[in-house]
């Protein structure tokens, strides 16, 4: 069956690792950081953690309404190092978890640095690898190679990052204090999440957004609806402003804009984007196609150009999702070791933003619709009539349902909520099946819940012959 050697341990590369190993190839992953990759031990993992926090905050909010008297956020003081330090906890333990499960499935795993070598004959492919204790370098000759080296924030000139003052997302757990004056440079997911994870912890945020709105790329009403709560609770943001570069000051930091102003603040975090990891892997010398940019081109089963060498998660710019990236490694490997295998399907990949409230979406966009690319009935519903939204105080969330003007099948949805990473799952599944909106109403769902309000919107949906 041949070798089958992983660069990269993050998603795409243990999850390619595990779905390998099980069909009994001989495996080895080589990871510079740890089981998990970046996504487990500085990127995701963290940053939901790190959520998770801001939204036990977030729970003492207005509790008065509920009749409890709890002394609102004034009450609430929150300790950043016992925070961090379960952020990082946290991490280590699902990177051990990983780790043990990698291990157990007879994977070898190395932790050091690899790259393509000289091309070889037999149809192997040379691997060098060089080990993160200083051991030798060696080469493994592999059957198959996976490139699963994922990306790191994008550093601006202007900006560069010190760790004090000036920030990478992941630089973040290692302050020692909260800042008194967050600038969030960058509305995009990540940019949002923590301005929305810092608002919470009580910090004062500003976010400095290129756009006219927030988090531009998501449905429209849901960032709108974001950005109404944002401001409600004391977000102070800059639509349509550019930053153009950010300088430590005697006191904090100076962030200039395109358009002369600037803003001050004690703290700047960097949210302006990722890059991909594939600088130093000998590609090129190899002849593996890069796209400008240094993303890896992938067909649908996560074939470069050259046979033999995958590539798979956020070195290959698809879609920078940690599930995207875990399912493009399984087909890798699934393609790789001769098992029957669809290409990935982009079209029902849900995708969530954790601000407060959470922005959940799958399928067709408000984009395509308006466009004319796709055809479409929607109908949208705000929660405030929902009788559970109501019991808990769901005041800024909605449901919006997209379906086949024909057919009735359902294309896609919206949800604005706490939780909308689960609630949005019912409207995957629908995709997925082809069910129609018919269909879908005629689900029983729980009395009361908010997802009554995604059968609501199906039946105001339903088709009727005419």
């Amino acid at each position: 069956m041949g070798r089958i050697v992983i660069i990269g341990g993050g998603p795409a590369g243990y999850e390619a690792a595990l779905v390998a190993a099980q069909l009994n190839a001989e495996v080895t992953v080589i990871e510079a950081e740890g089981a998990g990759g970046a996504c487990v031990l500085s990127d995701c993992v963290p940053s939901k953690t790190f959520i998770a926090s801001s939204d036990v905050v977030t729970g003492y909010r207005d509790t008065e309404e509920f009749g409890v008297n709890a002394g609102g956020l004034a009450a609430v003081s929150v300790d950043a190092e016992a925070v961090h330090s379960r952020v990082k906890r946290l991490a280590r333990a699902q990177s051990a978890d990983i780790h043990a499960k990698l291990i157990k499935a007879g994977v070898t795993f190395v932790s050091g640095t690899a790259r393509l070598g000289a091309d070889t004959l037999g149809h192997t492919h040379r691997v060098e690898v060089t080990p993160s204790d200083g051991d030798r370098a060696y080469a493994i000759d592999a059957s198959t190679v996976l490139i699963a080296t994922g990306a790191t924030p994008r550093i601006l000139a202007t900006a560069r990052p010190d760790g004090e003052r000036i920030l990478t997302w992941r630089q973040v757990y290692d302050l020692p204090e909260f800042p008194e004056h967050l600038v969030v440079i960058g509305s995009g997911v990540t940019g949002a999440e923590f301005a929305s994870a810092y608002l919470a912890m009580g910090v004062n945020v500003t976010l400095v957004s290129s756009r006219d709105r927030v988090m531009p790329h998501e449905d429209p009403d849901a960032a709108m609806a974001i950005e109404r709560v944002f401001r409600s609770r004391g977000m102070s943001i800059l639509n349509n402003s550019r930053a153009a570069s950010v300088e430590r000051t005697a006191s904090g930091v100076a962030v200039t804009l395109a358009d002369g102003r600037v803003v001050e603040g004690s703290h700047a975090l960097m949210a302006v984007g990722s890059v991909p990891n594939t600088g130093d892997l000998g590609l090129a010398e190899y002849g593996v196609d890069v796209a400008p940019g240094g993303y890896l081109t992938v067909d649908g089963v996560s074939r470069t150009n050259v046979p033999g060498v995958y590539a798979a998660g956020d070195c290959t710019g698809l879609l920078p999702l940690a599930s995207v990236a875990a399912m493009q490694g399984r087909i890798a490997m699934w393609h790789a070791l001769g098992e029957a295998v669809a290409p990935l399907r982009l079209k029902s990949v849900a995708a969530n933003v954790f601000t407060d409230p959470e922005l959940a979406s799958v399928g067709v966009s408000q984009s395509d619709v308006d466009s004319g690319e796709v055809m479409a009935r929607s109908v949208m519903l705000s929660l405030d009539g929902n009788a559970r939204a109501k019991m808990t105080g769901i005041q800024d969330g909605f449901v919006k349902l997209f379906c086949s003007p024909a057919s009735g099948r359902v294309l896609g949805g919206v949800v604005v909520a706490p939780k909308a990473s689960e609630l949005i799952l019912p409207v995957s599944m629908a995709m997925d099946n082809h069910l129609t909106v018919d269909q879908l109403a005629h689900i029983v769902t729980i009395y009361p819940s908010v997802s009554g309000s995604i059968t609501e919107a199906a039946r105001q949906l339903m088709h009727h012959e005419p």
